[in-house]
């Protein structure tokens, strides 16, 4: 299982909101390619990318940070954030993006999913925003009444390298993982699953990890590693001792 720091892109910096609103954030660093960085000496081998501006306002915002990034890491990003076109898809990709993740673009043009991991199977996400058990999207700003599982279960055909599931109401609020609803994610779909929110401490990492065997490829932390709550590196040893 993996541990996956986040770094989200607001205005050019690395920040972190509560339960995903633009008003409330944290400033953690001026520069996120450092931050980054950091992570990548802990030990991290994945790090998860978040434009936030592009998310809102629907296209890439903050792409010349993300292109340092890409260039200044040894580490592959996963990246989503106001990805709403193949185009889009493409040009992330190209610039050497990893793995790009759809969300609001897997609820409002599915054809996109379908079409994207048609042309680079194994790199797409769909990333699935729950709070109360209802999917949102547009940035977390849109409320739905679609069950994230069901929509998992739409896509579950398709070549996608996961999904990632993240419960909006324990986003940055560092209250522990929805360990019922990342069950029940893990238990439907035959893809790798990624869990988001809640985090707070090692304890919660020790309690995702029986879910590896059924799945859950990895847990993405921000504001735990940020406030120092969870030691990124002690959360790393712990998952790769429980792995052999």
């Amino acid at each position: 299982m993996l541990v996956i720091p986040a770094v989200d892109l607001k205005g050019g910096r690395c920040v972190r909101l509560r339960q995903g609103r633009m008003d409330e954030e944290t400033v953690f660093s001026d520069n996120p390619v450092d931050m980054a960085l950091k992570w990548q000496d802990y030990g991290a081998g994945l790090i998860h990318v978040v434009d936030l501006d592009g998310a809102v306002n629907s296209r890439p915002q903050n792409l010349e940070v993300i292109k340092k990034m890409i260039t200044e890491l040894d580490v592959p990003i996963e990246l989503g954030g106001g990805i709403r076109d193949l185009d889009t898809v493409s040009m992330y990709l190209d610039l050497g993006v990893g793995r790009v993740i759809l969300g609001t673009a897997a609820i409002k043009s599915p054809d996109l999913v379908e079409k994207s991991s048609a042309l680079y199977p194994g790199q797409v996400i769909v990333g699935i925003d729950a709070k109360s058990n209802k999917v949102s999207v547009g940035g977390w700003m849109e409320e739905t009444h679609l069950d994230p599982v069901k929509i998992a279960l739409d896509f579950d055909w398709l070549p996608l390298a996961a999904f990632i599931y993240t419960d909006i109401g324990r986003d940055g609020m560092e209250t522990g993982p929805n360990i019922a609803g990342i069950k029940a994610m893990v238990e439907a779909v035959t893809r790798p699953v990624i869990a988001a929110g809640g985090v707070s401490n090692i304890d919660d990492i020790r309690a995702l990890l029986p879910l590896a065997a059924q799945g859950l490829e990895g847990v993405i932390t921000g504001r735990a590693i940020y406030t120092g709550s969870l030691d990124l590196r002690e959360a790393l040893a712990l998952v790769n001792s429980a792995d052999k």
